[in-house]
Order: C-alpha cells, then structure tokens, then sequence
C-alpha cells in the first residue's frame, strides 16, 4: 500500500498527516499507525492524524498517538494540521473544525503563526501538592527548579505509571519559573509515545494555566519548551475558571513523500 504523506512539526513536536478526505486511508490498523511513527522503520513523528471532510466544518482531524492508539486533543498537532488544510489551497485566515474534544477554532496570523482556540477550563485539582488539569487531554503539572537537570523520562514515566494513572495514562509536565521574558518553561513526558517530546501543546497551555501571573483578567504567559517558544493567552474569571484560551506558535512543514507499506 502506498501511503502519501506529509511531515509537519511545531515547537520540535513533530507528525505525520494523511489527507484521508476520500477516505483512502480508513482501513490503517493500529500496528501501520505504529510503524508509520516509527524513527528507525517508519517516517517517524510523535504522532499521526488523518483529515476528514466533516459536514459544516472546514475538516475533521482524527489523531493518533505513536503507538497507534486513538489519541485525545493534540494542540501542536491541531495547528499543523490547519497549516496543512491551508497549503490544500484554503486560503483564508480562519479555520473551524471538529476533534476528539469537540469543536475548535484556529486562525494564521499576520507573522505566519497559528493560534489555536482551546475549550474554556472550568477545575484544577490539587494532587500531592502537584495539579491536574485536562486541556482536551489529561496533564499533571509538578513545579521544579533545575529543569534542565532534571531526568524528565524516568521521573514522568514513574508518575505516569503510578497506580492512579497506569489505566488510562496521564501526560506529566515538569515546570520551572522563569525571570525573563519566557515566563515559564516546560519539558513533558508524553503517554502514547511513552517518552519526552520536545514540545506538548495541550501540556504547555495546561501549565500556562497553572502559572498565571494576573489574579483575574487577561493573561499572557510565553512558554519555553526544548523545541522553542509557544505563548498562551487566556482570561482567568475565577478560581479554576478560564475562558478565551488561546494557543500560539509556529507550526511548518518539513517534508512530504511516498511511504511503501
């Protein structure tokens, strides 16, 4: 089976995407998805996502994780994929489309950036002294200094796979406090790819959340992650409340080619 694809990456989080639009990609199995993402056998990507028609949306983005399981909202992957649609020859500004959290806006900025429209958050729950947020997919957030040092795999994957998380999983974000103009930064271990990633988009928005600096009103907080800089952009109503959350960064292609499966 041939497999045309594409090849984007955003902040360093990189995916393969299949233009599924005539459906001619319905039949990949959990093990295709798997080796696509695969960096020794494959083409190698955090993760896959196919792009669907959909009825009163400009498209459908179905995302899988790079073990070929069904995955939960991807923010990075949500601005490839519109960068994508755009290149279809879309050209406009604004986008709307459906994913596994619901309805989503996107739109391209004058600088060529994509800032993606996330749902409004209305709990944190305190852990452990850590907090968990879902941002259309589960994130722990633990504070740390010396984030550099830090052995990001081990100590996510130990969190990860803690009795209260081995089921269904959980992303876990490791954030320092930073005095410059990136406010934050963040290294994340990833469920489905069962290792770091140098950006996670849902990830760096849930720890913006957890790091605001204005106690009500418009917040702006700019994210360092390994694979550069992402800025997120959110009013904070009330205590665990959040609404107008706005993910922003780059999201470009590398390549595209023909995959022999």
């Amino acid at each position: 089976m041939e497999i045309s694809f594409n090849k984007y990456q955003a902040t360093g989080n990189d995916f393969v995407i299949l233009d599924n639009r005539k459906n001619s990609y319905d039949a990949l199995t959990q093990a295709d998805i798997k080796k696509l993402c695969n960096r020794k056998f494959g083409i190698g990507a955090d993760g896959l996502m196919l792009l669907n028609e959909k009825p009163d949306f400009d498209f459908e983005m179905i995302y899988f994780n790079a073990d070929g399981n069904k995955g939960s909202l991807c923010g990075n992957g949500s601005r490839c994929i519109v960068r994508f649609f755009h290149s279809l020859g879309f050209y406009k500004d604004s986008f709307k489309f459906l994913a596994s959290d619901g309805t989503h806006y996107a739109e391209i900025n004058s600088d060529g950036s994509i800032s993606l429209k996330m749902n409004d958050i209305d709990r944190i729950d305190s852990y452990r002294n850590d907090f968990l947020v879902n941002t259309g997919s589960p994130h722990y957030i633990k504070i740390v200094s010396n984030l550099e040092k830090l052995d990001v795999y081990n100590a996510g994957r130990e969190i990860r796979y803690s009795k209260t998380f081995e089921k269904e999983g959980v992303n876990v974000n490791f954030v320092e406090q930073l005095f410059n103009p990136e406010q934050i930064a963040v290294r994340t271990y990833e469920r489905g790819v069962e290792n770091e990633t140098l950006s996670c988009g849902t990830g760096v928005t849930a720890a913006a959340l957890v790091c605001y600096h204005n106690e009500t009103g418009f917040n702006e907080v700019k994210v360092k992650t390994s694979g550069g800089i992402l800025k997120v952009e959110f009013d904070r109503v009330a205590e665990g409340i959040y609404k107008n959350i706005w993910l922003c960064g780059n999201a470009e292609k590398v390549f595209n080619g023909i995959f022999i499966l």
